[in-house]
């Protein structure tokens, strides 16, 4: 299950996610970010090379103060973690966007493999996966104009081809849906996010709240990327989406007052920054 095989990645997303992209704390130190990690089970190298690895792709940038080292979000990086807030503090994250369905297809050249991991990635956040010869499906009316903004500068004109759809009759998607996702693989995926955090001892664990809650967000996360939002006619009554979402908002709640307090007093401290320009490859 995805809550067994956080990645430093996560983590770290999850953390600028939840406290920093809608505030203004100004930089966040290293030392504060190691600390977080290292309560989640990262070693103090591995994080270091996940916050390098977030430079290079210009979701972060470096600065210095003295002898630290400080890390904030380029408007690349807060642009991709907003395109993200809708769904991840949604009342219904799991409902469908609108009826019918929505069909992709694009053609970006092979020499920029970057540039079509970033597109894919998207497609799958926002619901999307692929049925036959580079078409995507995804249930509902999705923004895409909105979801692909923060790839807008790097794509060429018209890369990418949209409609939206209904099914016809004689025609059943069924066997499409059943054979773009694994439906009970998205199950299992629920059932293990609420197993972890439906425990209140969850929320109580030695690691401290802030690291908590990050760990709490970047499973949240997961999860949201497993759950494509299908319609309610291709689950049973059991589907425990509503399970999920009442269990992330009971423990984000039992969090909140805790971490909030211990996120205050670790960036209370605010240096002065020399910031480094990010670099201008912008992969999410």
């Amino acid at each position: 299950m995805t809550v067994g095989r956080r990645q430093p990645k996560q983590l770290v997303l999850a953390f600028f996610g939840e406290h920093v992209v809608d505030g203004d704390t100004g930089p966040i130190r290293a030392s504060v970010l190691i600390t977080v990690l290292e309560g989640a089970g990262v070693a103090a190298p591995a994080t270091r090379a996940t916050l390098d690895r977030l430079v290079r792709s210009g979701i972060l940038a470096r600065g210095r103060s003295g002898r630290e080292t400080l890390f904030s979000l380029t408007e690349h990086g807060a642009a991709v973690l907003r395109e993200a807030t809708y769904r991840v503090r949604g009342p219904r994250p799991f409902d469908p966007q609108g009826s019918g369905w929505t069909l992709v297809t694009f053609s970006i050249p092979e020499e920029q493999r970057t540039l079509r991991h970033r597109l894919r990635s998207t497609l799958t956040w926002e619901g999307f996966a692929p049925i036959r010869d580079g078409l995507w499906l995804a249930p509902g009316e999705v923004d895409l104009a909105g979801s692909l903004e923060p790839l807008r500068q790097d794509l060429a004109p018209h890369p990418v081809v949209a409609f939206h759809a209904r099914e016809l009759a004689g025609f059943p998607i069924g066997d499409s849906v059943r054979a773009a996702w694994d439906i009970e693989a998205i199950r299992r995926e629920h059932l293990a996010f609420i197993d972890r955090w439906a425990d209140p001892a969850a929320t109580t664990a030695a690691a401290g709240a802030l690291t908590l809650r990050t760990m709490l967000v970047a499973d949240w996360l997961a999860l949201l990327r497993a759950d494509p939002r299908l319609p309610a006619e291709f689950m049973d009554a059991q589907w425990p989406a509503a399970r999920s979402a009442q269990t992330y908002r009971m423990a984000h709640r039992a969090l909140a007052e805790a971490s909030t307090a211990e996120f205050a007093a670790l960036v209370t401290h605010r240096p002065t920054v020399s910031r480094r320009t990010a670099p201008a490859a912008r992969p999410s």
